[in-house]
Parts: structure tokens; sequence; C-alpha cells
């Protein structure tokens, strides 16, 4: 028997045998469904002789076959009644598995979100995506035909998917893009940091996403539930669908909160803050000017996440803000980082080396956080240092600023387009999709091997632009991307190691070194940070004028 877990009420399996009943019955289950009609094949055993062997050994049982290939809405919902009125756990069996799969996929679909059906299913290696649709229905077979259609959709409007439109649109004007993203804020995440460090107000980092939208863009207000990169559609909730020509993949990446036990019910109070929120980043200033003792942590979680150096950004200008208040000697800084080093391009490091010691830092690696007792003040860390037994520590705190897990969005994770990792699977340098061929993807949820920030996606916009219209015009692409990203390191007030590299840690420098030098602390990166990216990024970047970001061609060597 290969017997697969969907749930802990329900497992499926293929074909049972009489002989399989005992097993079926030790482990555990207290009644089977045969989703198979009887005589598909000559050598499986009636659903009568299974009955009567299950009712032998104490199991209950009930027959809803499925013809294949025909799943009816009324068997989906006979099956949802029958884990009701079944003991469980259930085993469910058809000739692969496949059929009980979709049955219990069609009649969650009321109750449960699309993307957890995709994934509890494809952790059974049962791929749903065919029924994606019907589930975004309810579970009921759609009957809508009135799809809208563009020539390009883009999913996702924040940084990535509002530059790439622009950029588009000012290279086709005749093209209809629509713009797929139920949210009505746009956020500059960069600026984040900077309320965290109070420099910034919130309000300088928002903006509503109507006044941001590229003139002649359709914006869809609506979340994505599925991809049908097969029939060129994109299913919205409530089972819309948005046809394509072509499509451009951005919807950034999920800050997994739940991952680490405790902290989403103690966000924003206790002493526990976080500046990859908007509404949590002004509690963090909050906590560094009431804190004059005691320890504050700073912890980073495993890679990849949104801007790598975040999580120390705001161990500096916090240091930096102690330093100032003359209350650091009594302040014990805490950087626990999952990872083994204290930042991945090691030709930035010996700047920020100095700055640990300035202000006292004590550096964890290979700690990871994964519970949080908000009221009791304590946080868990896992320890898995190499050659070394996994432990946890329970540390004490007055002050926690946590950057959270975090990963591909819930349905890019289960969807065609994704890489076994959960990301969209792009060539690195072209950053189209290595399946699909009128597929593109930015931003932070594609899988090349560079650093997730604005910078990149700044970078990226134009290339995949260009590649766009390329492809339109029937060329091959033209643009290809360097891995170019952007990490301004504040690590003091005044003061920032402007890291800027490319694929392998390559350093790529936007300025001569007699202006920046970006393996050092210097005023003119921290002007370029506070007074000049903010507008490049609202008045250049979201508005197609690509300032220093212009795509650099490929270059086809000869033999």
């Amino acid at each position: 028997m290969d017997i697969k877990k969907i749930t802990d009420g329900l497992s499926v399996s293929p074909q049972i045998a009489l002989d399989d009943i005992a097993a079926i019955k030790a482990a555990g289950f207290r009644a089977i469904i045969c989703n198979r009609p009887d005589a598909e094949a000559p050598d499986q055993p009636g659903q009568e002789e299974v009955e009567a062997a299950a009712q032998a050994a104490g199991l209950e049982f009930r027959f809803l076959p499925v013809t294949p290939g025909i799943v009816t809405d009324e068997t989906a919902s006979a099956f949802g009644t029958a884990l009701t009125e079944l003991p469980g756990p259930v085993l469910a069996y058809c000739r692969t598995g496949t059929r009980s799969a979709t049955l219990w996929s069609l009649s969650q679909a009321p109750t449960r979100p699309l993307p957890e059906i995709l994934a509890a299913t494809k952790a059974a290696g049962y791929d749903m995506n065919g029924v994606a649709r019907r589930i975004a229905n309810g579970g009921k077979t759609p009957t809508d035909t009135g799809d809208a259609k563009f020539d390009v959709v883009i999913v996702g409007a924040g940084a990535g998917g509002i530059a790439v439109a622009a950029s588009l649109k000012a290279r086709k004007p005749g093209l209809d893009i629509a713009l797929i993203d139920p949210a009505d804020i746009h956020y500059y995440q960069p600026g984040w940091t900077m309320v965290g460090g109070g420099i910034f107000t919130p309000d300088q980092t928002a903006k509503t996403m109507g006044s941001l939208i590229p003139k002649g863009v359709h914006w869809i207000k609506s979340a994505v539930a599925a991809f049908e990169p097969a029939d060129n559609a994109v299913v919205l909730d409530g089972c819309r669908v948005v046809k394509y020509d072509r499509l451009i993949v951005c919807p950034g990446l999920k800050l997994d909160w739940d991952r680490v036990e405790g902290l989403k019910e103690t966000l924003g109070r206790n002493g526990v803050t976080s500046n990859y929120r908007y509404d949590l980043a002004p509690y963090t200033w909050e906590l560094v000017q009431g804190l004059s003792r005691g320890r504050a942590i700073f912890s980073q979680p495993p890679m990849p996440i949104k801007c790598a150096g975040a999580p120390q950004k705001a161990m500096y200008l916090s240091g930096d803000a102690w330093l100032r208040r003359g209350v650091i000697k009594d302040i014990d800084i805490q950087f626990n980082n999952a990872g083994g080093v204290l930042f991945g391009v090691k030709d930035y490091v010996p700047a920020l080396e100095k700055y640990v010691e300035k202000y006292g830092v004590n550096l964890n690696f290979f700690h990871n956080l994964i519970a949080v007792d908000g009221p009791a003040k304590k946080a868990t860390f896992a320890v898995q240092k190499p050659d070394a037994e996994p432990t946890t520590v329970v540390t004490d705190f007055d002050m926690l600023h946590v950057v959270p897990p975090q990963c591909a969005p819930d349905f890019i994770r289960v969807s065609p387009l994704a890489d076994a990792a959960g990301w969209v699977d792009v060539d690195q340098a072209t950053l189209r999709h290595k399946s699909y061929d009128n597929i593109w993807s930015l931003g932070d949820v594609m899988n090349a091997p560079n650093a997730k920030t604005a910078a990149a996606a700044r970078i990226q916009a134009p290339v995949v632009a260009e590649n766009v219209a390329a492809d339109i015009d029937g060329r091959s692409p033209v643009a290809q991307y360097d891995g170019y990203g952007s990490c301004p390191l504040t690590v003091e007030r005044g003061k920032i190691v402007l890291a800027e590299f490319g694929y392998g840690g390559a350093l790529k420098p936007s300025f001569p070194k007699w202006l920046v030098d970006g393996t050092k602390p210097t005023r003119a990166a921290w002007l370029l940070k506070e007074k000049m990216l903010p507008p490049i990024y609202w008045k250049g970047m979201l508005r197609g004028k690509e300032w220093m970001a212009k795509p650099e061609k490929i270059t086809v060597s000869g033999g």
C-alpha cells in the first residue's frame, strides 16, 4: 500500500487489495471510501467484496464511484458529507489516489483557502492545479465565460510591478496592460529602517495605490488564487479569470510571522518590535528612546530574506541613539543571526565590525529565533553550530527586534511556476521563466541568486520590460540582469556603508570611489539614502524613468 496523508482526518491511496484491510485497520483507520467504479480493471476487487472485508474488520465503508476525468460537483459534495459522517481517520482510494484527492480538494473549497488545499495535496504527491479554477469557485464547476484579456498581465503592484508596468508602457504605449493587486496602500519599505531610527515619519513611506498605477494601465483590485500557464490564465479569488498573452509575476514574498511560536501575539507590545512592518517601525523608535538599561536583542532568520542588511541596520541605529544619550554602557546588545557571517559580501565586513566593536555588540551566529514569550520577556533560539549538537537557548530581553522568517507567497509556492523551494523559476540573466516562454518574474519572488532589495527591482524592471518588448516584436531577449543589489547599511545617524554588489558578491559601485567608497562609512551615502533615494523611487522608478538603471545588453561571444 502507498498511503498518502492529506490531513489528520484523511489519507488517500491507490487501489487496495483485500489482504490490505488488516494493515489499514492496524494503521488506525476507522473508515474506507472507495472512489473507483467496479470493473475498471480485471484484477481489482469489487466494492462489495471490499465492503464485506472492511465491515468484518470493524471498519465503516462508503462507495462514491468516480468515472476517470468526470468528477461531478455532486460527488464532491457527497465526499465532504461522508467525511463529516464517517468516523475518522478515513482512507479514500481509487486507481492512483488522484480522484480521491480531487474530491477532497473540491469538498474543502468552501471552507479552506485555495493555497492551503493545493499545498496539502502537493505534499501528498497530487497536483490539483488542474482543478484550481473549480476550487476557487467554491468547489463548483465555473460557468463564467466572460474572462478579461490583456496583452500583458502583471501580478503584484509593489516596487517591481509598478516599475515594470511604467517601463513597459514607456516602450510600448499601445500595450493593454493589467496590474493585479488587492492592496489599497503602496509602501516604500526601505524607509521603514529610517522610521525605526527616528529619521522618517511613517507617512513618508506610504501612498495610495491608485495614485501610483501608471496612466493607461488597468488596476484589477483582487488577490490571485492560482495560475494556469498552459491556458495563459490567472485565476482570481472568487474564480474570475484573467487571460494574457504575456505574464509578469512580482508579488513579493511572505513574512511568515507564524513560524515563530508566540510572536504574533506579542508584536507591538512587551518590548517586541520589527521594522519589517509599517505599523511596528514607530514602536521600534519608541523602545529605543525608552530604554536606558537592560538587554536588546536583534534577530536575523535564515536566508533568503528581503534586505539582508536590515536586521543589523536597526541594531546600528539603535546603538547610535544609545551612544548619543550616554546609556550604551548599561545596555547589552545581542545580534542573534541564524547564519554564520555578519554580512554575505566580505568586502563590507571590516567596516561593519568596527561598529560592532563601537557599540559593544555581542555576535551570536547560528542562533535562529523559534519562540517568544512576550509577557515573560523571554526569547528562545535554536542553536545549530557546525560540528556541534543542536541546542536551544532561552534569553531574557528588555527589547527584541525581530526579523520574521520569509518565503514565497502561498499561491506561488503551490503553483506550476515554482521551483522545488517555492520561488518562481527564472533564467537569472533574462528573468524569463525556465518552462514558460511567455512568463517573466522580478523582485523578491523569483529564484535568481541576488539580494532581495528594492534596488535590485529597480534594475530588474527595465531588463524585464526590454525583454518583453523584444518578445512582442518577435526577437530574442536583448537585456540581461547582472545580479545587482544595494544595501545602504545605516551604521550611525549621518553615515552609511553603501554595499553594492552583483552575482557572486562582485562589487558593483554606482559612484566613483572619491565620491562614495562603499566599503567605508560615508556622509555622502547617508545623504543618498535620506534625501535622494525616496524621490528616485516615487518620481523615477515608479514612473518608468530609468535613472541609473539602463538595461545591460546581452553580449554574445564569438567562437
